[in-house]
């Protein structure tokens, strides 16, 4: 029995990268939710716990910048952010629906922007999937895999932001003031 042909209209793809040459810390996620999408920003259901924890990660209040500034107050602190699936069939938002997937150009990103030592994956999902991507280079790179922000992972913050804590380490080595030199 073969698989039923997707709806086209439920391929989603994600968004560009957010990096630069400053970039030591690459956050990835699976992929977009619907409400991202639909306002085109990554982390953009106010559910999602993702600008609340990063602004414990960098010692910034990210959530209430307008999205601009949140991506810039980010590359100032040497965190970038991208996923791991590229496009993909999948009605809703849940990591567990997504299928006929093509993967992004991870180890390309990473040859552009070596200044990246470390990649934390945003859910089990990202890391299943990005370490198979990363395949045998993801040995070169301190990889973390951090529970999900996402509303529909359960853990209660206090849980999530204490495994996100690990984050500091690597944001502090960077530090905003390495660049306003």
């Amino acid at each position: 029995m073969t698989e039923p042909i997707p709806d086209p209209l439920l391929r989603k793809r994600c968004f560009d990268p957010v990096v630069d040459d400053r970039t030591r810390l690459l956050i990835l996620g699976s992929l977009p939710g619907e409400k991202s999408l639909a306002i085109q920003q990554y982390y953009g259901n106010r559910q999602n716990q993702f600008w609340m924890l990063m602004s414990e990660v960098i010692d910034v209040e990210l959530v209430p910048l307008d999205y601009a500034s949140r991506l810039q107050t980010l590359l100032l602190h040497g965190v970038g952010l991208w996923d791991v699936v590229a496009e993909a069939h999948r009605p809703g938002s849940l990591d567990s629906d997504i299928r006929n997937r093509d993967d992004n150009d991870l180890l390309g990103l990473l040859a552009r922007f070596p200044a990246i030592d470390s990649i934390a994956f945003n859910g089990g999902t990202a890391f299943r999937l990005g370490v198979r991507v990363l395949g045998e280079h993801g040995s070169r790179y301190q990889l973390l895999d951090l529970p999900s922000s996402s509303p529909a992972h359960t853990k209660p913050y206090l849980e999530k932001l204490e495994r996100w804590a690990a984050l500091r380490q690597i944001v502090k080595a960077t530090g905003p003031s390495r660049f306003l030199k």
